[in-house]
């Protein structure tokens, strides 16, 4: 068929439906609210995409996923070669294909949501991120994540600071090249984000748990409850033993708002409230093991995803009313539409131009309420949006017997006790060469949102995976080591 009239026969091809667990149904379980593809409609999907030569889709991907050659594959019925192309460039795509925000990367630049058709009706882009899933996790269950045939050891060590998305990403790669990777972590258990910052509703924690037994089997060692700059600092790591340090510990510490009221009992940072929320107590630290207090009425303070996971958690957990408080309006947000989207459809009242102006207690000193402001937009600020100005006389109490706060996340400023000789910023964040990612202390590397500030999973993966390569570069000038 003639390629002209081959893309008018994939640009007529509506898109498959995407099936979601229904609002009312979802509310009271933690699964996953999309329900996912079968073959069948996988394959129709994929004929949509029109095989432009120039792929912007493939172009707007942090690790450059070669997006048609994926989809010619599984048009034709080959998933296990469609999730092998994926694979070739991303560690986790299973993961990136839930929560990488598509709308603004891969599928924001699909072509075929801009082509003009016959009857000038507009389709909306491939479902790239959920044919990413689907492929992979299909491959996964049915055939297991595919052992790489690995080289003989080269006696090499490399310690991996926090096991995240950038850290299990240096530790694959470096495994798969034969050197012997460590990763320590705060936390009781790998995952980093991916187990105590997603919620199960958009990510099943079986996913994640495939990927930590695939890592075990190349080799990977992982060592939870090892806070590096309280219990263990960069240069005790190179005293046992180890030939280069990779730090990729993110930027896990909650904003505060610093208003009255902030100590009050029943207010939580943003994580701790979903970590207690989502997870096992003995995936937790011990201080953390006490189950949330029953709510009534939640606040949740912010307005990006993390605001979204925990508005939908406290519907998951009972709360009678759960209010979202974001100082803008809608159009300002951040996060996904489609997580604002599933948080009304599960009952989430929006508050938008609103700011907390202190927190309200009861005699016991527990949080009884949240004293607002109502605010209008003003002109743009330094980051292009419009900038919130108070209207005076606007002040109104939301009831709240539990709070929320996700404004923010920032890098950890122990880094500087924890790696004598790496140079951070203002921001704590770690100064790297944005190349190689190596710090300004030979042998130790860094990358993700401890180096770029809080951002997205595959952004972190994508410096993960330069990382590897060139401490990989680095352990061949080193001495050859036996084991």
């Amino acid at each position: 068929m003639p390629k002209d009239l081959d893309v008018q026969r994939r640009l007529a091809i509506s898109r498959v439906p995407i099936h979601k667990q229904d609002p009312e149904v979802r509310k009271a379980n933690w699964d996953e609210v999309f329900l996912g593809f079968d073959l069948e409609s996988a394959m129709v999907e994929a004929s949509r995409c029109i095989q432009c030569p120039t792929a912007p889709c493939q172009q707007a991907c942090p690790v450059g996923n070669d997006i048609p050659g994926a989809f010619a594959l599984l048009e034709k019925g080959d998933v296990f070669g469609a999730a092998e192309k994926f694979r070739e460039t991303s560690n986790l795509p299973e993961l990136c294909g839930r929560l990488c925000p598509q709308e603004r990367l891969c599928e924001g630049e699909c072509v075929v949501a801009f082509a003009i058709r016959p009857n000038m009706h507009q389709e909306p882009p491939v479902s790239i991120g959920k044919l990413e899933a689907f492929v992979t996790d299909y491959q996964r269950e049915h055939f297991g994540i595919p052992l790489p045939v690995l080289p003989a050891p080269t006696g090499h060590r490399v310690a991996v600071v926090g096991a995240g998305p950038a850290g299990l990403a240096v530790a694959e790669e470096l495994a798969k090249l034969g050197h012997e990777c460590t990763m320590y972590d705060a936390w009781p258990e790998p995952g980093g984000i991916l187990l105590y910052g997603i919620p199960n509703f958009k990510l099943s924690k079986k996913v994640l748990t495939d990927k930590l037994t695939y890592l075990e089997k190349l080799g990977v060692k992982f060592v939870g409850n090892t806070w590096v700059g309280k219990d263990v600092t960069v240069d005790n790591l190179f005293e046992m033993g180890f030939d280069a340090v990779f730090v990729g510990t993110g930027a896990g510490l909650g904003g505060r708002l610093a208003i009255p009221g902030e100590d009050l009992r029943n207010i939580f940072a943003a994580t701790e409230y979903l970590v207690r929320g989502n997870l096992r107590p003995d995936q937790l630290p011990e201080h953390m093991r006490d189950p949330l207090p029953k709510a009534k009425n939640v606040v949740v303070i912010g307005g990006g995803d993390t605001s979204m996971d925990c508005v939908r958690t406290a519907v998951r957990l009972g709360a009678e009313k759960v209010v979202c408080v974001y100082r803008r309006t809608e159009a300002e947000m951040l996060g996904r539409q489609e997580e604002r989207e599933h948080a009304r459809q599960e009952g989430v009242d929006f508050q938008f131009l609103t700011i907390p102006l202190r927190f309200v207690g009861d005699d016991d000193g527990n949080v009884a309420g949240v004293e607002c402001q109502r605010m209008m937009l003003g002109e743009p600020d330094e980051s292009g949006r419009r900038r919130p100005i108070p209207i005076p006389h606007s002040d109104f109490v939301i009831p709240a017997d539990t709070v929320a706060i996700a404004i923010g996340y920032n890098a950890d400023p122990m880094i500087k006790e924890a790696a004598p000789g790496v140079q951070t910023n203002r921001w704590n964040l770690v100064e790297v060469d944005r190349e190689t990612h190596m710090t300004t202390r030979p042998g130790v590397f860094a990358g993700g949102d401890n180096v770029n500030g809080a951002d997205l999973v595959v952004t972190a993966l994508a410096d993960g995976r330069r990382a590897a390569a060139a401490i990989h570069e680095y352990l061949e000038t080193l001495p050859p080591k036996r084991r």
